[in-house]
């Protein structure tokens, strides 16, 4: 093992915290649950901090990090949602987000070219905000403070960003495969 696998071996451990974060929201074990999610975020900063800043990049690591971040916040989506905390349209409309996404990387790397993942600003955002709603729905149910409305209105701007951001992909990368099927002009 080299230094270098080190932000490699920190996403798998990011996806070893899927099963016991859902099972702890399952269960009720909210304090726990935040623990874990927590830890699991801490860890997304760290391993994306040694492979930028110290040149640790492969392509594994490229692969696995956003398929942690994924089964993390679906995982925890579907969970809440199965517990009624989230709505289940919510849940919907980011699964049917995600496979688009998947779907559509997969086919552009095996029928374009090879693709290397570029997250999109609204991405970036709708990430930070799915992150956010599952933080606050699990800190109300330690601590029942927010009023309705800051929640609601989270599960909209994540609702919102979930299809802008979606939409952005499906025409930023089918522009992009015209193009390279066009070759140069």
């Amino acid at each position: 093992m080299k230094r270098s696998d080190i932000p490699n071996l920190i996403t798998f451990g990011r996806i070893l915290l899927v099963a016991p974060t859902a099972w702890a929201l399952l269960q009720r074990h909210y304090p726990l649950a935040l623990v874990l999610f927590f830890v699991a975020g801490l860890s997304d900063g760290i391993d994306g901090f040694l492979a930028k800043h110290y040149g640790w990049t492969s392509r594994l690591g490229a692969l696995l990090d956003p398929v942690a971040d994924k089964a993390l916040l679906v995982s925890c989506y579907a969970t809440l949602a199965w517990t009624g905390l989230l709505p289940l349209w919510l849940l919907i409309l980011v699964v049917v987000r995600d496979v688009v996404i998947v779907a559509g990387a997969a086919l552009y790397n095996y029928r374009i070219r090879r693709l290397e993942a570029e997250p999109t600003l609204i991405s970036k955002l709708n990430t930070l905000l799915q992150i956010s709603l599952v933080l606050l729905v699990i800190v109300q149910q330690i601590w029942p403070r927010l009023p309705p409305a800051a929640l609601s209105g989270l599960v909209w701007a994540v609702s919102v960003t979930v299809v802008w951001s979606g939409i952005d992909y499906v025409v930023t990368w089918s522009r992009r495969a015209r193009r390279e099927q066009q070759g140069p002009s």
